[in-house]
């Protein structure tokens, strides 16, 4: 049976170069839509059952992150819901993944993918909840909706606690972490999560760049615009996703917010914070201390020995996201960080971090939340 090797699916990205030897199967990935960023692929191979294969993606080294290939682990899958690690080397600009299929069909990826359909079900879900309202507050460049849950009631002397995640669209664990989050805000049995809902409102953008998700992208939009550089300026035209969000923040105002996404070099989850801002001050200090130090006591997959440089006082871009909110709302504005990796401080041999761990942590910032509420 010849070798079939294709991505015209939800998330898709690959190209073929040639497939006709399965010790030496060449690939690129394709570069982002209107971008030269690439990273993210995901492929479905057909035909190699029980045959060694060697896969190489020529083009890796020109990738956005190159260093996001030492010590990665590619994932694989049969079924699109278990998702394995499996050997994968990095030499001179070439990705190499080594794997003998069990079955006709397997499936590579970046990451465990977390497809439209999925997030589909995620909303639908959700919306069937008593204290869940969804509403569309804008569309993408192509069109698709913006898909906005409030979780809570109308009372507005609530704390106003936002999270939004997946404005890279490649950084799929940022919408498994998302439902972790949405499900246990969900459960009529969580004591923990029925406390914090009779302090708070959560307002919820599970993924911020359907288009981009869609197309198999890494970092952009449709129109190639890195979402995390527009929030200073959104524009319709170029970036209607941060634009209409951050509408309906000003309108419903803010108390918190969290901004999910995923890093492909560091192996360790981390809080970026907003140290940089020009307001920064005392008392976001020690809510940014009691958050983290927090969230490590309760999900150790949490540290803070790893992460990004602190910017300096007033030194922050306030084109991103989680800093520019701070700044505007004057609240406790973070960005967490999961790894494309493992978590190197609880490694997983199998799994690496996985959407399993994503999910976990999606649902343990909520206990999280409950200890400092009180003081946003």
């Amino acid at each position: 049976m010849k070798i079939n090797i294709s991505s015209t699916f939800d998330a898709g990205n690959i190209e073929v170069v040639n497939a006709e030897n399965p010790e030496n199967i060449q690939l690129k990935i394709r570069k982002d839509t209107h971008s030269d960023f690439l990273q993210w692929f995901y492929f479905r191979m057909q035909g190699a059952k029980d045959q060694k294969c060697q896969l190489h993606l020529l083009n890796a080294g020109e990738a956005a992150y190159p260093e996001g290939w030492e010590n990665y682990q590619a994932r694989a899958s049969y079924d699109r819901e278990t998702w394995f690690q499996v050997p994968t080397t990095y030499t001179d600009g070439v990705l190499n993944i080594d794997f003998t299929p069990e079955f006709d069909t397997v499936y590579f990826a970046y990451f465990a993918p977390f497809s439209y359909e999925q997030h589909l079900d995620l909303i639908n879900n959700a919306q069937q909840s008593p204290i869940c309202k969804l509403e569309i507050i804008g569309e993408t460049t192509q069109g698709r909706p913006i898909d906005f849950l409030k979780i809570g009631d109308d009372n507005k002397d609530k704390k106003k606690l936002w999270v939004i995640s997946r404005q890279h669209p490649g950084e799929s664990m940022a919408e498994w972490f998302m439902l972790g989050l949405i499900e246990r805000l969900l459960d009529e049995d969580d004591a923990t999560a029925k406390t914090l809902l009779d302090k708070a409102n959560f307002y919820l953008v599970p993924n911020m760049n359907v288009d981009g998700s869609i197309l198999g992208n890494l970092r952009v939009n449709a129109k190639g615009i890195n979402l995390n550089r527009e929030w200073a300026e959104p524009s319709i035209e170029n970036s209607p996703e941060v634009y209409y969000v951050k509408e309906k923040m000003r309108e419903t105002g803010m108390d918190f917010v969290l901004d999910v996404h995923g890093d492909e070099a560091l192996p360790y989850n981390f809080i970026s914070g907003i140290e940089g801002i020009p307001s920064f001050d005392e008392k976001l200090k020690n809510l940014t201390d009691r958050f983290i130090n927090s969230w490590m006591a309760i999900n150790p997959d949490m540290q803070n020995e790893y992460g990004y440089p602190k910017n300096e006082p007033g030194k922050a871009n306030l084109q991103i996201g989680s800093k520019n909110l701070g700044e505007e709302f004057h609240c406790l504005s973070q960005t967490l960080e999961m790894p494309f990796k493992q978590n190197d401080n609880i490694p997983d041999d199998v799994f690496g971090w996985s959407s399993e761990r994503s999910i976990r942590l999606g649902e343990s910032v909520v206990t999280t939340l409950l200890g400092i509420v009180d003081d946003l």
